[in-house]
């Protein structure tokens, strides 16, 4: 997160301080050759704009895995791309907390989570976890891959009532069922989104030209079902490190097509109609600064890891939960029997088409600061979402400030914190530390603003 801060004075020496001086030069012969022009004067206010990088840090011993909230400024290493920082702000846990905004997006998908979530003791350990959230707090709920179709809904917008809460887990299990009276109608889905949004058909097509040659036409399969440019809202092409493209084309009826084509043009991926991680975390993290923009921002996925997407694509993700200072955590459960033995092998065939299965959410997890928790019983749920939660609350809030120098380039920068304290008996400390791991400086005043959300 970056702030801004406005001082009413400069660096002695400066060109606008000299013109002060002249100013006040000015008002002092006007008191001996001009006392009536003295109300005519208006003095000059120097504003001075400094920008401040702010991060949360979680710290816990690396043994018990509980937090340590003793730690004093001195005990931080902060660096920004390579280089050291100093710290010029710094609280602890409770002291300047901002309340939580959390969505918790559960992937309904019956041979993956949904076998557990449709269970209502799981449900209910959730649930009473989040009765316990203080005053200031509020979760939303998403409930995705519902049925085949895949549909999509808000089972809760951000709230603290246990009661809303609790209804709205409560309808989980009949999505898991695909029973008819537990699929959201098309006006509940019209509610929970900006555009109303019509049933999924997906479909995955390959095409890929032998040899290296980039004058080959892709078959047909690879440009076929091209949407009307009327019925496009948005079109965002990502560029990969590797130079492969990917195009995400949003549907007015919210739908999303996906089209990957690798560095050297002769492999094209097409999937069409899909609700994916990316797209969960894009509607989450767009409804937390829409709707509470002053909260501390939190993703909660709980699935059971397979959530297949472009490795472009969760870099891009990556970035926008730097961006916007959201961090991200997981509930992974166990997979299926049959998906366990079928991974290693899909692995390396959707690694040739640039997608990434399995473990995708601990890396987004990682990179913002958050955790990737397992869960297997029951009471792993509640106990999972509690260790989520609290470790969300017992963050130390570091900052430092930029240089008036230094470029709003609009680029990621690298941050690195580093954590060094003794025990009572003088030994070093074996310690954890969360973070996100990086952070993009605004380009202009519109940008700072928004950063300041």
């Amino acid at each position: 997160m970056i702030s801004s801060i406005k001082s009413h004075s400069a660096a002695p020496g400066s060109k606008l301080n000299r013109r002060a001086l002249l100013v006040s030069a000015a008002l002092l012969i006007g008191l001996f050759i001009a006392p009536s022009a003295r109300a005519q004067e208006v003095a000059d206010t120097i504003r001075v704009r400094t920008r401040v990088v702010f991060m949360d840090a979680l710290v816990k011993d690396k043994k018990t895995g509980i937090p340590i909230s003793d730690l004093q400024p001195e005990n931080f290493e902060l660096f920004d791309d390579g280089k050291p920082r100093t710290i010029s702000y710094f609280t602890r846990e409770g002291q300047a907390r901002k309340p939580l905004a959390m969505i918790i997006i559960l992937d309904c998908r019956e041979d993956g989570a949904g076998r557990f979530l449709k269970r209502p003791e799981i449900l209910k350990a959730m649930s009473d976890e989040l009765a316990k959230l203080p005053p200031g707090d509020e979760v939303a709920i998403m409930a995705m891959n519902i049925g085949e179709d895949e549909k999509r809904v808000w089972l809760a917008r951000f709230t603290n009532d246990p009661n809303q809460l609790s209804a709205a887990l409560a309808r989980v299990p009949k999505f898991v069922d695909d029973e008819t009276e537990g699929i959201p109608t098309r006006d509940e889905v019209q509610k929970s989104t900006e555009q109303a949004q019509k049933e999924n058909k997906g479909g995955m097509t390959v095409s890929a030209n032998v040899g290296d040659d980039k004058s080959k036409t892709p078959p047909p399969a690879a440009t076929q079902n091209e949407p009307k440019p009327e019925d496009i809202v948005e079109t965002e092409i990502i560029k990969g490190k590797n130079g492969s493209t990917v195009t995400r084309t949003v549907m007015k009826d919210g739908s999303v097509n996906l089209k990957r084509v690798n560095s050297s043009g002769n492999v094209t991926v097409q999937v069409n109609d899909v609700y994916d991680m990316a797209a969960a975390v894009r509607d989450a993290t767009r409804a937390a600064a829409q709707d509470r923009p002053n909260s501390q921002t939190a993703i909660v996925w709980v699935s059971d890891g397979i959530a297949p997407i472009f490795y472009e694509d969760r870099d891009a993700t990556e970035k926008i939960l730097i961006r916007s200072n959201t961090i991200f955590s997981s509930l992974t459960v166990d997979l299926r029997t049959l998906f366990k033995f079928l991974l290693p092998i899909g692995k390396p065939i959707a690694g040739w088409i640039g997608v990434s299965l399995y473990g995708s959410a601990k890396h987004l997890a990682q990179q913002s600061g958050g955790e990737a928790i397992r869960v297997n019983r029951t009471k792993d749920y509640g106990a999972g979402l509690a260790k989520i939660i609290g470790n969300l609350t017992a963050r130390y809030s570091l900052g430092f400030a930029l240089a008036e120098s230094e470029k709003d380039d609009g680029r990621m920068h690298e941050l690195l914190l580093k954590v060094k304290a003794q025990d009572a008996k003088g030994k070093t400390r074996k310690l954890e530390v969360s973070s996100r791991r990086g952070y993009f400086m605004p380009k202009d005043e519109n940008d700072q603003a928004s950063a300041n959300q």
